[in-house]
């Protein structure tokens, strides 16, 4: 996978006329790049420079006790130093002369910003009087095209990671009841996830977040002691790890009370709103169209039908984290900077998850997660079409 992200890196190079792409970095187990993860899949320790050209050149400068493990993991011709990357660095730019050097730092991509600060000032030193020094730039259209475009392959691992999830879920319809905590939920998903061999697609303290009724955390929250009351709406934000990539995804649940048969019309009409802003939002999801648009459709929808604003953007990209790639399906606030812009592309992959809240029930969404086409999209996962009912 590693090899076949390099070899769609050197493509990119060329359609965005590029000269250089450089990622400088050290000590990556403890300051870990993101971006290495696509084109390296393991770790250095001393200073370290990876170097793709237009030209097509793949050239890793490492400590020379880094060596031996570069050359197992990538393509890469590999050059070890054991005083200074400085002097090999320097020859392969007087060699390439690059007029444009994309380098790993960026103000808007958390996924291309992996170059310290530490580092930038040491590779500044480098090549101070060279010229060079007047060539960089951000890296960060690169890592988003590389990062979001995604292969059949790694489709088809997300696509594992979501059946996992929703096959959990299942089982949790099968258990919950009301008296159980929101702790008593996430514990038992924890126990479906070891029986399988499957780890957690993001912080274990948080995934699965559980939360049931209103006031209650919402979101980026741990589960708590709180009880399943009936009456109450629960929904489960929740991702496993498979061979490397992740699925992000939510349902919600309703606990019916004595005497229902079926959930409130105002729990019903809250739901449904959400499930129909998601169609929506999918119809909009196309190449060329900017996150923003795709997110207003939702948003929108949800306050046309009388509910308050959500707080957040509506989908971001999956992969090989559940926050992966740079374009946000976001509305154009100051948080997201220039990241509401950013057009969809064939091959990225999204989650669309709205919320609102439904008074004295609790908070209703539903987190699906679709590939752009050429045309538009298609879901990766079954899609939630009504509430699970819980008697």
């Amino acid at each position: 996978m590693v090899n076949e992200k390099i070899e769609q890196a050197l493509k990119i190079l060329k359609e965005k006329d590029v000269d250089m792409w450089l990622t400088f970095t050290r000590e990556t187990a403890s300051t870990p790049d993101p971006t290495l993860e696509l084109i390296l899949g393991t770790h250095v320790v001393w200073p370290s420079a990876f170097i793709l050209t237009r030209s097509g050149r793949k050239t890793a400068i490492v400590g020379s006790l880094d060596a031996q493990n570069i050359r197992d993991h990538a393509d890469y011709e590999v050059i070890g130093y054991v005083d200074s990357v400085k002097e090999p660095l320097l020859e392969i730019l007087e060699k390439e002369d690059p007029k444009r050097i994309a380098l790993n730092f960026s103000t808007n991509d958390t996924m291309a910003d992996g170059m310290t600060h530490g580092m930038y000032l040491i590779l500044e030193e480098y090549l101070k009087g060279t010229g060079y020094e007047n060539r960089l730039e951000s890296s960060e259209a690169l890592v988003a095209a590389l990062r979001g475009r995604k292969s059949p392959a790694e489709i088809e691992r997300i696509r594992k990671a979501i059946m996992e999830t929703l096959r959990i879920f299942d089982e949790v319809t099968q258990f919950v009841k009301t008296g159980h905590s929101e702790q008593d939920v996430q514990a038992y998903i924890r126990e479906r996830m070891e029986e399988r061999g499957l780890t957690a697609a993001w912080d274990p303290e948080q995934c699965p977040a559980v939360f049931t009724g209103p006031e209650s955390a919402g979101a980026h929250a741990g589960p708590t002691k709180r009880k399943i009351e009936p009456g109450h709406i629960m929904n489960v934000d929740f991702g496993v790890r498979v061979e490397g990539y992740v699925s992000d995804l939510q349902r919600t649940w309703y606990f019916l009370r004595p005497g229902e048969a079926e959930a409130p019309q105002a729990v019903q009409k809250g739901f449904q709103t959400i499930r129909d802003a998601i169609r929506a939002a999918a119809g909009a999801l196309k190449p060329g169209v900017p996150g923003w648009e795709v997110d207003h459709v939702a948003r929108q929808y949800i306050l046309d039908a009388g509910y308050g604003e959500y707080p957040h953007a509506l989908g971001h990209q999956v992969g090989r984290m559940a926050h992966d790639g740079s374009g946000l399906l976001c509305p154009k606030w100051d948080r997201y900077k220039n990241l509401p812009y950013s057009k969809v592309e064939a091959g990225q992959v999204f989650t669309l998850e709205p919320r609102l809240t439904v008074e004295g029930h609790g908070v209703a969404t539903i987190e699906e997660i679709a590939v752009v086409t050429e045309t538009g999209c298609e879901f990766l996962s079954d899609t939630q079409e009504s509430l699970i009912l819980i008697g």
